[in-house]
């Protein structure tokens, strides 16, 4: 029997959508499913709405089991098939808000904060020893197991899972697979694109900045000439209401889009978020402190949403996500194609071997099969190296424990070092390896 152990089980919605996507396919449809989580309430949540899901929409083919702690980890992982990575190290309370506060009191400001930046660095320093020993646990009891990681900031923890284990593994966003769509709804194109059949794209890069190269209609005309149009008139409009500007400002200075949001973008470089230039927050859209909104305004609704999830009419249609594809095509051999996070194997010619990128795969019952894209143009190579910079020394000090490398990843990142002096990084460093006692190793 195909078990699928889900960790991080607690996060109700997002198991609903990966598990309920699952239970329809055919060949998935009566796996054993381990819910596991290390907070017992919201764990107990998820398993009556799986449970639930499973009577409603699978005909409770599928057997559904729940494991508490971590003494019980290896008994959720022994035997598994795929391993599914949704965990948060921390939870909004305490250490989101912690990546958020003490920046503040240097004034250096953040609208996501889980990919990049200090934010970035620091969920990803106390994200990887978890991984370390999740993937420890697996090596004993599913050395077999692929493991499919949704958890940010994505390129660090799935280029050490890469690099410094031995377990088959993937990232997995959001962003690829609705990134066209998104880009030709917003600018009021996709109506009459979409008529005429499937749009051909090519889109490569890292995680969150993976690049649309190029956007054809079935019919083989570029679209980018009129996307350019459109975006440029939403860029030069001070009345417009589209909060996607620092993408269309990317088309603009940089030839192309990119897959994540704006506010992600936003602070991704040195461009947008400048103290000394406030009035470039208005003018782009940016929504400083937009996760710690999220963050409160999804607690608020998740009672909401555990009632109407626990009420009994729970239902699923298919969603976008990669997940149950990838699964299905490894069972069954069909094929499928993912934008997939992976180690830069030769896939893309001119960013670093030790660099995760993303790039499209194949996936089929012979595991998943990274397609190799070549050059990028010029600036979205370097736009990328800014990331990865920090990416690699992030995961470098996870595994050495060095602090040095602590304070050499947030000096190198574009943001903090365009707002901070070297001083304020490594105090603002300090300061947050003192605030996260407790969540982190020693460092040395």
């Amino acid at each position: 029997m195909i078990k699928i152990t889900f960790m991080g089980a607690g996060s109700m919605v997002f198991s609903k959508n990966v598990l309920g996507d699952t239970m329809l396919h055919p060949a998935l449809c009566e796996c054993e499913i381990a819910l596991y989580d290390i907070d017992a309430v919201r764990l107990e949540h998820s398993y009556k709405m799986i449970c639930l899901l499973n009577k409603n929409i699978n005909k409770n083919r599928a057997k559904v089991r729940k494991y508490l702690g971590v003494e019980n980890r290896k008994k959720a992982l022994k035997g598994a098939t795929f391993v599914i990575n949704a965990i948060q190290v921390g939870l909004y309370e305490p250490c989101t808000v912690t990546d958020f506060e003490v920046p503040k009191k240097y004034n250096l400001r953040q609208t996501i904060g889980d990919t990049l930046g200090i934010g970035g660095i620091f969920r990803a320093l106390r994200t990887i020893p978890v991984l370390e020993d999740f993937t420890r646990d697996m090596e004993k009891v599913c050395p077999d197991a692929y493991f499919l990681n949704y958890t940010n900031p994505m390129a660090m923890l799935a280029g050490y899972l890469q690099r410094y284990t031995p377990i088959k593994s993937v990232g997995l966003c959001h962003s690829v697979q609705v990134c066209s769509s998104h880009l030709l709804k917003k600018l009021g194109m996709w109506d009459e694109v979409i008529a005429k059949g499937p749009v051909k794209e090519k889109i490569a890069g890292i995680n969150h900045m993976a690049w649309l190269l190029e956007l054809y209609d079935a019919e083989g005309n570029d679209l980018y000439p009129e996307i350019r149009r459109r975006a440029f008139a939403r860029l030069d409009d001070p009345n417009t209401d589209d909060k996607d500007l620092v993408r269309y400002e990317y088309i603009r200075r940089l030839g192309y889009y990119c897959t994540e949001s704006s506010e992600h973008n936003a602070e991704y470089n040195n461009f947008f978020i400048k103290s000394k230039y406030p009035e470039l927050i208005d003018r782009y859209k940016i929504p400083l402190d937009e996760y710690p909104r999220r963050c409160i305004n999804h607690n608020k609704k998740w009672e909401d949403e555990e009632k109407m999830y626990l009420d009994g009419n729970v239902t699923h249609t298919q969603t976008k996500e990669y997940c149950s594809h990838i699964m299905n095509a490894i069972v069954t051999g069909d094929p499928y194609v993912i934008g997939g996070n992976v180690l830069n194997t030769g896939l893309i010619d001119n960013l670093p071997s030790e660099a995760c990128v993303e790039v499209k795969c194949l996936v089929d019952n012979t595991g998943i099969h990274p397609t190799h894209v070549g050059k990028l143009p010029t600036i979205c190579a370097a736009m990328n190296m800014t990331n990865i910079n920090v990416q690699l020394l992030t995961i470098e000090a996870a595994v050495t424990k060095k602090k040095e490398l602590i304070y050499q990843a947030a000096m190198m990142d574009p943001h903090t070092s365009s707002e901070l002096s070297i001083d304020d990084i490594v105090s603002l460093c300090d300061d947050l390896i003192e605030a996260h006692e407790g969540w982190l190793p020693q460092y040395h």
